[in-house]
């Protein structure tokens, strides 16, 4: 079964059923017991020892990093809540941010400004806009789909973000003569999907009008539902808190999380690695990090100061602050179980070995679709990552099959490593066992099979417009005109769907 379209089958089967189920822990866990019946040939006893060992304790492990992240994130957001920070920024929200395109706005805005780690991304908006988009009785889906549409599309086109590092480090070993973040650079331009689902996010917004899942969860919210999670603990709101209480924390965290990065990957001297060779070079050692490493040492840092800063302040004591602690840690338990479980799903799919099956895939359509072998790579990118849930191990894959079908001093080569990228992000939005759709559903605390559901229409809308600009992009050649093209068919698509759906909620008025 390894090499073959069976590799595939577990990540798949664990996908329709937690769309069709609406339940994403057995429904991965489903997954996870098929993938290591796969590996194990049956064998009950080393299916167990494969699910345990191979998968659970593995995914834990290699992601210790990240659930300190998460648990660090979810103490300081409890601090803040409970000193009052975010019951002040909503106040300051409802006298300042008027309307539900002016919420909606300022989310995706906030997201395009946090684009250091998607992870961050989405945990930090969230934290902070849900007040705001609460009051204004926007749905917890549609927030989540605002925080996804920014995450990883905004992490994919900054130079400087652990997305940017990953690709550069991938590309960086290829033989193509080029500098790993330059080939990222110049890559940004043909990122279609990235950059048309901005539009694609600003027109929806603007139009004022939904479709597919979404409609239903906003018709709730408007007659007071916004569907967050039920049963969570409600800090009780401090007033003497003040806006500067949630801004200053975030501003610190933003802060030390670059210099945490920047430090991982060698700026003051020697990474972790034992390298000195970024030492003073800011942008190769993004490039050099290890977000699982630097995103930590930053968080520490930035609950440290926020605790000793909130305590000055006296808007709460330090006893209340130390029962921030579990109750950060208990609200990031749903996100840190779901991403074990993709995980591990993950790496039976690894041990699958889906990517041989992929690679053999790409490599028999290179010589009869030459031209449209970009629009090829994107769709490739988008089944591989919406199948086993991660994106870097998308690009990961295909980056050298794309150095292996193009010539790098050939433009093509640049649009097939966009579409490489791009498809990666599109396969991550979609899929359910991603880790970053995992986060977004953390960030807005909302059911995570209903974030997916909800956002799959829109993610597949920009997808289709993707995928016919990658077919102009591998005949025309021309960034400035093939994403012009995008955004026309982009806006003309929307405006098509207001014409549908719009005539079918008025039909529903009368």
């Amino acid at each position: 079964m390894k090499g073959t379209f069976w590799a595939l089958v577990p990540p798949l089967v664990a996908i329709i059923l937690a769309l069709i189920t609406k339940e994403a822990y057995s429904s991965l866990f489903v997954g996870i017991i098929i993938g290591a019946l796969f590996v194990t040939g049956f064998d009950p006893v080393g299916t167990i020892d494969t699910i345990v060992n191979d998968g659970l304790i593995s995914a834990i492990t290699g992601n210790a990093g990240i659930f300190l992240f998460l648990i660090l994130l979810g103490i300081i957001v409890a601090l803040i809540n409970s000193a009052g920070g975010s019951a002040a920024f909503g106040r300051w929200a409802e006298k300042n941010i008027k309307t539900k395109i002016g919420a909606q706005i300022a989310t995706f805005v906030l997201g395009v400004l946090i684009f250091v780690d998607d992870y961050f991304n989405c945990l930090t908006v969230g934290s902070v806009m849900r007040p705001i988009t609460d009051s204004k009785k926007i749905s917890r889906a549609k927030l989540a789909y605002l925080i996804d549409a920014t995450a990883a599309p905004i992490c994919m086109i900054a130079p400087i973000s652990s997305w940017a590092a990953a690709v550069s480090s991938v590309a960086a070993d290829m033989g193509t003569g080029i500098n790993g973040i330059q080939l990222f650079c110049k890559a940004i331009i043909f990122n279609y999907y990235s950059l048309l689902t901005f539009v694609f996010v600003i027109g929806l917004i603007l139009l004022k009008f939904d479709f597919g899942p979404m409609v239903k969860f906003e018709k709730a919210a408007a007659e007071g539902d916004v569907g967050g999670l039920k049963n969570k603990d409600e800090t009780k709101i401090n007033p003497r808190g003040k806006v500067i209480d949630l801004i200053l924390p975030v501003a610190v965290l933003i802060i030390t999380c670059i210099i945490g990065m920047i430090y991982v990957g060698g700026f003051f001297g020697e990474d972790i690695w034992g390298g000195t060779e970024c030492a003073g070079d800011f942008i190769n050692a993004f490039g050099n990090t290890d977000s699982t490493v630097g995103l930590p040492w930053g968080a520490l840092i930035a609950l440290v100061i926020t605790i000793i800063y909130l305590v000055i302040r006296r808007v709460i004591s330090f006893k209340d602050a130390m029962e921030c602690i579990p109750k950060g840690f208990t609200a990031m338990v749903p996100a840190m179980l779901i991403l074990t479980l993709a995980v591990s799903l993950k790496s039976m799919t690894s041990a699958l070995e889906a990517d041989v099956f992929v690679s053999g895939l790409m490599e028999g359509a290179a010589g009869s679709l030459y031209s449209f072998l970009p629009a090829v790579i994107f769709l490739v990118a988008c089944f591989l990552a919406f199948s086993t849930g991660t994106s870097w191990g998308t690009f990961g894959i295909l980056i050298p099959i794309v150095t292996a079908i193009f010539p790098p001093e050939s433009t093509l080569f640049i649009i097939g490593i966009s579409a490489c990228c791009a498809g990666a992000v599109c396969g991550d939005h979609c899929s359910p066992i991603s880790d970053t759709t995992i986060m977004a559903s953390a960030g807005a605390q909302i059911e995570h099979v209903n974030h997916v559901s909800s956002q799959l229409p829109y993610a597949i809308s920009v997808a289709a417009v993707s995928f016919v600009t990658y077919i102009i992009a591998g005949f025309l050649q021309n960034a400035v005109i093939c994403l012009i093209a995008g955004g026309v068919l982009t806006v003309g698509m929307l405006f098509g769907l207001k014409f549908i759906f719009g005539n079918k909620k008025q039909e529903a008025k009368a």
